[in-house]
């Protein structure tokens, strides 16, 4: 097997891996209509360290602003974010165990309907494939370099009449 391959498929592999992860990690889905002012909350249970995400997802998207809070398990605001798009995601670190919660407020003034995904990330699980994922692309670039530094382009001569 060549290198070029064995990197690619290390890359790949990785990349699989770090899904597989990412999607067994247990997350709250919620949807909701907001009116104006109106807000919703929607927690989930975090153990340990790590970082948690929220994916906010607005279908019928026309400008409107929504204000996002993430609220820790006292009720403190640890991250707090205005949303102006289709599709947001962000992240943020929890050190504690217990049910920690998004809070999205609508402060545009037309009616908002907004998906919802709110989770951990498991970031201490994806170390090995990530580890896989560099390795490979470290493989790729040497692999590429060295194919490209012996390769020359003739240059047609300059005085053509």
């Amino acid at each position: 097997m060549s290198p070029f391959k064995l990197g690619l498929m290390l890359v790949i592999t990785g990349m699989v891996w770090t899904g597989f992860i990412f999607d067994e990690t247990e997350k709250s889905h919620d949807s909701a209509m907001l009116k104006q002012s109106g807000s919703f909350q929607l927690k989930a249970e975090f153990s340990g360290t790590g970082i948690g995400y929220y994916r906010l997802y607005m279908p019928e998207f026309s400008g409107e602003e929504i204000f996002v809070q993430i609220l820790d398990v006292r009720e403190n605001v640890i991250e707090e974010q205005i949303v102006q798009t289709k599709m947001s995601v962000g992240y943020f670190d929890f050190n504690e165990n217990g049910g920690y919660a998004i809070r999205v407020t609508n402060v545009s003034e037309d009616p908002i309907g907004i998906q919802i995904e709110f989770g951990n990330t498991n970031s201490q699980k994806m170390f090995p494939s990530g580890i896989m994922i560099l390795a490979g692309s470290i493989v790729l670039m040497v692999i590429s370099y060295m194919k490209i530094k012996n390769y020359s382009i003739e240059q047609p001569e300059e005085n053509i009449s």
